[in-house]
Formats: C-alpha cells, structure tokens, sequence
C-alpha cells in the first residue's frame, strides 16, 4: 500500500530529524534533554545518552525510510512525506526546547 509507505517515511523523517540535535550535541560533549531525564523531556541528559539517544533515532529513521516500500528521493511524494515528517517534530522540538534555551522569542516577557 502506496500510503502506509508515506506514513513510514514521514516518521522516517522526524526520525532522523530528532536524532541531528542529540548526536550534535553528544558528539560536542554537552548535556541536552532526552526522554531518559528527570523529568522526562525537560531534564538534562549526559552527552553519552544524547549520542546513543541521538543513534537510535538514525537507525529507526533508517529502516522507516531504507527498508519499507521502495523509497524514491526523485519521487516528490516519497520526498515531499519525508519533509513533512522532519518539518513537523522540527518546529515541535523548537518551541519545546527554545523554552529552556532562550529560542522561544514569541513568550511575553
């Protein structure tokens, strides 16, 4: 079925879009939010859990995109699903997390 591949590619897509700040901020050997914190979403995780963090997200964005149906980076619906799925968790995670790192400018002050 042509739709449930383009429902996995667009999970496929905020996978591997979440998994870019936890490997980033690993890698840099900062502490950053993960759903393992105290509390969940909102606590600081080590960088080592961010990078193990951050991998799970490429390998389960990797089989949704690689390993489900046949996906075409020329076919704009594969890649237009895609898009969405990262834009989507993108912006989510961008108004979350701006509230802990002073990018959520939209709040009164």
């Amino acid at each position: 079925m042509q739709w449930l591949d383009l429902v996995a590619y667009c999970f496929g897509g905020a996978f591997l879009a979440n998994a870019v700040p936890h490997c980033v901020s690993g890698v840099m050997g900062k502490a950053f939010q993960t759903p393992f914190a105290n509390p969940p979403g909102q606590g600081l995780s080590s960088s080592t859990v961010n990078v193990l963090w951050g991998f799970i997200n490429l390998v389960i964005g990797y089989v949704l995109v690689c390993r489900v149906g046949d996906f075409e980076l020329k076919s704009t619906a594969d890649a237009v699903a895609l898009g969405l799925g990262a834009l989507a968790l993108s912006l989510y995670v961008a108004r979350h997390f701006g509230r802990f790192h002073g990018g959520n400018t939209s709040q009164p002050s």
